[in-house]
């Protein structure tokens, strides 16, 4: 017969689990024992184990131990077993009921979209917050207007990422959407509300193996101006270990061709060197040059240099 465990042995292994995925999705090394630690303190609140991953066990737990970042690794931790399956809903504050059309849309998002849980809350949050913001403005919804949400948006965003930032938006232009179906708004404000545009945020890995490095050389090409430009950084960065910005910065005359050189002057810590160009390196650099580069005034190899770089030195 097995034994059955213990709330205290269940929380346990729970936290081992939550702690091993952290790692294995790549998080520091300081996060990962900074949780360690407060969800070793976080035993001691154990009642039963549905009263452990609770808005007031949490908010008992953040007033003993007195750390304002207390809650985010009990947070952490209920949103992955929630994810498992193991809890029926991760921590969340009481829901605070919206008027009546808030609630209506939040509805109607929930039955036409089918969306995760977890982002009906985030929905909810925003758009408490523009209630919240409207409100303290005495704007009424029919007269609201872009420079309205422009603002709010603004405000809101500050100290959130970019990843964030944009599910804000998005969820403010499906509710300002909605708002115009049901003829709340005389104009659809909905394709006005954009931001910049926003690339892949995913972080690069720390290293390539081997058929990775394969499969990103086979993919080169020499069939469009791109192409070649594409295939010149990629050997410069590759055969010679060069960062983004010293790319950037190599001019014509840093390059000799006849004795298969390349001076970098503007390197990290202000140190130039000299460095070897192989064979295959000379060969994309030349092609770049002969096949797409456009005949200016500039003396970089790559164009005009980054005004970024500029700022920088």
């Amino acid at each position: 017969m097995v034994k059955a465990l213990s709330v205290a042995e269940r929380l346990e292994k729970a936290v081992s689990d939550y702690l091993l995925w952290m790692i294995s999705n790549g998080y520091a090394d300081s996060t990962c024992m900074q949780y360690q630690r407060i969800l070793k303190y976080f035993f001691v609140f154990i009642s039963s184990w549905e009263d452990v991953l609770t808005f007031n066990t949490l908010k008992d737990f953040q007033k003993e131990i007195g750390l304002s970042h207390a809650s985010n690794p009990v947070r952490g931790l209920s949103r992955y077993l929630f994810e498992q399956n193991k809890i029926q809903r991760p921590i969340e504050k009481p829901v605070q009921k919206l008027p009546e059309i808030y609630e209506d849309y939040l509805l109607y998002y929930a039955k036409i979209r089918q969306v995760h849980h977890l982002q009906m809350m985030r929905s909810r949050r925003t758009l408490q917050a523009l209630n919240d913001y409207l409100a303290r403005h005495n704007i009424k919804l029919p007269d609201i207007r872009i420079e309205h949400i422009d603002t709010f948006l603004s405000e809101r965003n500050v100290n959130f990422t970019p990843i964030t930032r944009q599910n804000q938006r998005s969820n403010v232009r499906q509710f300002i959407g909605y708002l115009y179906q049901c003829r709340i708004l005389k104009r659809n404000l909905a394709p006005l509300i954009v931001g910049a545009p926003l690339f892949a945020q995913a972080k690069p890995p720390r290293f390539l193996r081997h058929y990775e490095v394969q499969r990103l050389f086979d993919s080169l090409s020499t069939c469009c101006a791109r192409a070649l430009r594409t295939s010149a950084m990629i050997h410069l960065g590759y055969t010679l270990g060069l960062r983004p910005k010293e790319i950037s910065l190599i001019t014509l005359d840093d390059i000799s061709f006849g004795q298969c050189e390349i001076h970098l002057p503007d390197r990290k810590s202000n140190n130039p060197i000299k460095l070897p160009l192989p064979e295959v390196t000379i060969k994309a650099i030349a092609a770049y040059i002969v096949g797409t580069r456009a005949k200016s005034g500039s003396r970089y190899l790559f164009g005009r240099i980054p005004q970024k770089w500029v700022m920088l030195q």
